[in-house]
């Protein structure tokens, strides 16, 4: 044992990396675990960058990964929440219909919720406006499971539980290079410390596919990176927005549409309209990662996406452009929302795989390979089903130590 720093080696310091060593040292006590995170510290991206919303799992077609995690993971997570005193509150939600051609997607809504057994009510333009007054549409559904909490706080505390249990977690740790032999795996990070373990797992998030490559594995897929740009109400209006208030979405696209979502910080946030980012970490228009960029439109995948959607691009990025173009996309559901109210808010880059012919992949993504587990696809809803992913990738990893859980 003595030629292994560790048990398991876990790349990527996000909810879901956290969940993860936070499973397996609740499985089998006395693993050895440690997180390298190129960050200086936790929930840097993907986790802190989002809108804070605990997903019902309503969305998602019964059978998916991301229906049976996001359904189970939101009643874990608030239980969690409850447990360690972290900012949260289920509010329910509305999914309003603003247009007639969106009403059959809607009643398909409603029929999914109550396959799921989620408490779903249909609720004409009067019910809308009893939970919303200054919203409008012609129908809604009203979902009582969803809420929202503080995702950085949940990471912060799986992290804290993991290091409680004997895990370790390493900061300013970017991997360079990964060389793996039978029953073993090294790992050496950009200051030349190497690590070596039993087993690898990648939760690199919007670098999940490089870390892969770097390991000698061939994902199969592409990260390509979508900028989601939000706005704020200015403090003075926000009491225009008592909860979450949704559009319906197209079930072409991966993106729920630009939405409205009262934080715990009592904030109201707006968006996310979703453009193409230039860099991984491309958090605006002027940052550029030429290497970065090169891949992405070097990769066939990224430019079946654009003939495909073309359309649908075309309207985020006139909303990304023209700040009057987003307001008017908001009153959509909040007709007395001006470009005035709007404040630029900080934006987010959803790490979203897409095969080469072009195919969005829309369900959780996890790949093993000898000595590996990838974790190649984990946009929403994988911060509310952090824990069940947790510990499936856990169960995973434990499996290639030949460790059974606890």
């Amino acid at each position: 044992m003595a030629a292994y720093d560790c048990d398991v080696l876990v790349i990527g310091a996000g909810i879901v990396g956290l969940s993860t060593a936070h499973a397996i040292t609740r499985a089998a006590p006395g693993t050895r675990v440690v997180v390298l995170e190129k960050e200086s510290g936790p929930a840097r991206h993907q986790t802190g960058r989002n809108s804070g919303v605990i997903h019902s799992g309503i969305y998602y077609p019964p059978g998916s990964l991301k229906a049976r995690y996001a359904l189970q993971g939101s009643a874990e997570l608030v239980k969690f929440c409850a447990e360690h005193d972290i900012p949260h509150e289920v509010t329910g939600k509305l999914i309003v219909a603003t247009d007639r051609s969106e009403l059959p997607r809607l009643h398909g809504l409603i029929q999914r919720g109550r396959e799921h057994g989620l408490p779903v009510r249909e609720l004409g333009p009067a019910q809308i406006a009893a939970y919303e007054p200054e919203v409008r549409g012609l129908a809604a559904i009203h979902v009582g499971t969803t809420g929202i909490c503080d995702f950085t706080a949940v990471a912060r505390q799986y992290a804290r539980l993991a290091q409680e249990a004997g895990a370790r977690i390493v900061h300013n740790a970017e991997v360079t290079t990964i060389g793996r032999r039978p029953g073993r795996v090294a790992v050496r990070t950009a200051d030349g410390t190497v690590h070596r373990a039993r087993a690898l797992v990648n939760c690199a998030g919007l670098h999940c596919d490089r870390i892969a490559r770097l390991a000698g594995d061939t994902p199969g897929m592409r990260i390509v990176p979508f900028r989601g740009e939000y706005f704020t109400l200015a403090p003075e209006r926000a009491a225009l927005v008592r909860g979450l208030v949704y559009p319906v979405p197209d079930p072409a696209f991966p993106f729920l549409g630009v939405h409205l979502t009262r934080g715990v910080d009592g904030a109201v946030h707006i968006g996310p309209n979703a453009v193409p980012a230039l860099a991984r970490e491309g958090y605006s228009w002027g940052t550029v990662r030429p290497t970065e960029l090169a891949g992405t439109l070097g990769y066939p995948g990224a430019w079946r996406i654009a003939r495909r959607h073309w359309r649908y691009g075309a309207g985020e990025l006139h909303r990304s452009l023209s700040r009057s173009a987003f307001a008017a996309a908001v009153r959509r559901l909040l007709p007395s929302a001006t470009e005035e109210d709007l404040r630029p808010a900080p934006a987010g880059v959803r790490a979203q795989a897409v095969l080469p012919d072009g195919t969005l992949v829309d369900d959780f993504l996890i790949s093993d390979s000898p000595g590996m587990i990838h974790v190649l696809n984990a946009p929403s809803p994988a911060a509310t089903a952090s824990l069940p992913i947790g510990r499936e990738v856990a169960r995973r990893a434990l499996a290639l130590l030949d460790r059974p859980a606890a």
